[in-house]
């Protein structure tokens, strides 16, 4: 008997963008998305994604190209961390509000 059929009620959900809200000012440092490095844009076709799996905030895309929605961001490196490929770098916030 699969479990569609076992009788129990259950329920699903999915994340929304952002669940915390937006980051505001208080970042200390953003992910940089190196599309030389990254499987599924140097491959153009969906690949990896384990970035986007592991967002917290879900703020990456599941697109080719990744892109990071930065307004949601808490610069937590979960997603630099997990990248097989190196392609996701943590920069300092203070380079890109000079």
């Amino acid at each position: 008997m699969g479990t569609r059929e076992c009788g129990h009620i259950c329920g699903e959900s999915s994340p929304g963008i952002g669940e915390g809200g937006k980051t505001g000012e208080w970042r200390n440092s953003r992910p940089v998305i190196d599309d030389s490095k990254c499987t599924p844009a140097r491959r153009n076709r969906p690949a990896c994604f384990l970035c986007w799996l592991y967002c917290p905030e879900v703020t990456i895309t599941k697109t080719v190209p990744l892109r990071i929605d930065l307004e949601y961001c808490k610069g937590c490196g979960i997603c630099a961390e997990v990248c097989p490929a190196g392609a996701i770098t943590m920069v300092d916030e203070e380079k890109f509000t000079q």
